[in-house]
């Protein structure tokens, strides 16, 4: 048997730094501890996330606009920290260890919410006007909340990259497999998300924020042992040095180079002779046409030929200005994912104020939580992720013949139109709403007799737009980023959603100055009887439209990478 059937042949290797076995690490039978920490850490994530707003409105005594807009910025620097993450995954620790030292960080923010909920130093006096928490109580909880943001930062990035990296790619069975993990990753994730939007919204509306929140944290505890308990089995892509300097290598070395010709035979640019690329972990990608300017950087000069070793100042591998094409091809398609991150933000904001002035009773007895409607985004994606795994794709691919169904491209661009409907449902709704309390005369009422199930298809169509773009970005952002800046494109593609709830918040801050001049209520009004939260949804239906037909035009331009050796 040779060493190519032996061990693997993208550059993996164990913990123990010895060359990877395909039989005996990787593959699926590393995937249940990955998968395993995934769905725990989702539930602890989504535990203490799905009902902040409500913790931040009641205990802490903020309003609708300011309450929201914390959970927006909160929720947005969770998603930019991955940024932070995968810079060190990438470019020092490696995957494995960057996740293992962020998850302990994560674990000490659970732990510091749950004790500002639980001690009573650190609890606000509340009575019958509310609450009323001091400065320093209010420190305590979001220094406890952004740490947790940190933490997640390490994590987020890496994790799905990490579980990816069990297949190789340069085997063609271990590759068809590693498509079917997103899904399955993606699927973990809801699995975990569907205790915490049902069960744990509950225990804090219930119960108790100190159980509300201390449940997630023994749920973070427990993903880290997950995530350890794998460590023999994982395959582990060897840290590149940093990407940024690569990155910036192309660009200096162009400019350099700005009056030297490319030669129309693009194969008398520079690349090594080596089966590999300099890049360590990095397979040698093809050259493309487009951006051909920073074709220079790979120009070779008679002051660069004779030396012994190049300067990547002045001249750079087609690999490496190859890897700078590919991350700026991303941008385009990574910008309209913005537009579609601010409405899935709506989940844990507006759709939650909007439930909170509904019937939410089951029976004469029961009350669920408005917050606990997002088990329907969950469901659906736990419904949806299946079909389209195991019926949508190969009825597709009957027509299409593409391996996936559809393109990626295609995947995400349905989940965009079906973004659009969400928008439509819950704007609908809420026309219906008002319309009831002005013929009843109900503007007082804090609740009005209609049912919070009204609103469970615009959470379920939100969570079936998911599957399509959120999974296919996921997959789409791993397979296009080059070899050794995946952690970075994975990074990359969770900061839309970053950017998602930041612009989430600058509309709602815009919307709430501009509509409540002259002494008007606003369309986001403290009592959402007064207000036209309507309208507000509206404004995302045409955001959502416009993004659309932008992205239509960015997919038809956009170039799939080539992989030097390897089908694509």
């Amino acid at each position: 048997m040779t060493d190519d059937n032996i061990y693997t042949n993208d550059g993996t290797i164990t913990l123990k730094k010895k060359r990877a076995k395909r039989t005996k690490t990787g593959n699926w039978k590393a995937c249940p501890f990955i998968l395993g920490n995934e769905c725990c850490e989702r539930l602890a994530y989504y535990g203490m996330s799905t009902n902040l707003v409500n913790y931040l409105s009641d205990r802490l005594g903020q309003g609708s606009v300011r309450a929201s807009t914390n959970v927006s910025n909160w929720s947005g620097t969770c998603y930019a920290t991955p940024l932070l993450g995968a810079f060190l995954a990438d470019a020092y620790f490696g995957r494995y260890w960057t996740i293992a030292s962020f998850s302990i960080i994560y674990f000490f923010g659970m732990t510091l919410l749950t004790l500002s909920a639980s001690l009573k130093v650190l609890q606000p006096h509340c009575d019958t006007d509310g609450c009323q928490p001091s400065s320093a109580q209010t420190t305590v909880t979001f220094v406890a909340l952004y740490m947790i943001a940190l933490g997640t930062g390490g994590i987020k990035p890496c994790v799905s990259s990490f579980g990816a990296d069990q297949f190789d790619e340069t085997d063609v069975k271990e590759r068809k497999k590693k498509s079917s993990f997103f899904n399955w990753f993606y699927l973990s994730i809801n699995i975990g998300a569907l205790f915490a939007s049902s069960v744990l919204v509950w225990i804090q509306m219930n119960v108790g924020w100190g159980w509300g929140f201390g449940v997630p944290a023994v749920a973070m505890a427990i993903a880290v042992v997950f995530f350890f308990s794998g460590s023999s089995l994982y395959r582990i892509q060897k840290p590149s040095g940093s990407p940024f300097v690569r990155l910036t290598q192309v660009v200096i070395a162009s400019f350099r180079k700005i009056n030297v010709k490319v030669p129309k035979d693009k194969s008398l640019l520079f690349e090594t002779t080596d089966a590999e690329s300099q890049i360590v972990g990095s397979r040698k990608l093809e050259h493309t046409d487009k951006l051909s300017f920073f074709d220079k950087a790979a120009v070779e000069t008679d002051s660069d030929r004779g030396k012994t070793s190049n300067n990547p100042w002045k001249l750079c591998t087609v690999t490496q200005v190859e890897e700078l094409k590919s991350i700026l091809g991303l941008l385009p398609v990574w910008a309209s994912g913005i537009i579609f991150a601010a409405v899935y933000s709506q989940m844990s904001t507006m759709f939650v104020l909007q439930g909170n002035t509904m019937d939410q009773h089951i029976g004469p007895n029961f009350k669920i939580p408005s917050a606990s409607l997002s088990i329907f985004d969950t469901l659906s994606v736990i419904f949806w992720a299946p079909v389209y795994e195991r019926i949508i794709i190969p009825l597709v691919r009957r027509y299409t013949h593409h391996e996936r169904g559809f393109t990626q491209l295609q995947r995400m661009g349905i989940g965009l139109l079906i973004s659009l409907f969400s928008m439509m449902a819950a704007a609908g709704l809420e026309v219906f709403r008002l319309d009831y309390v002005k013929k009843n005369n109900l503007y007082d009422d804090e609740t009005i007799p209609i049912s919070i199930f009204w609103q469970v298809p615009q959470y379920f169509l939100i969570g079936c737009a998911e599957v399509f773009t959120f999974i296919g970005q996921l997959e789409f952002f791993y397979d296009q980023a080059p070899d050794a800046m995946r952690s970075l494109c994975s990074a990359l593609s969770l900061t839309t959603i970053a950017l998602g709830n930041y612009l989430s918040t600058l509309l709602v801050t815009v919307v709430a100055k501009v509509t409540t001049k002259n002494g008007k209520p606003g369309w986001i009004a403290d009592n959402l009887n007064e207000g036209h939260l309507d309208y507000f949804f509206a404004l995302l239906a045409v955001l959502s439209l416009l993004n659309l037909v932008v992205y239509v035009f960015i997919a038809k331009c956009y170039t799939y990478k080539k992989v030097s050796g390897y089908p694509n």
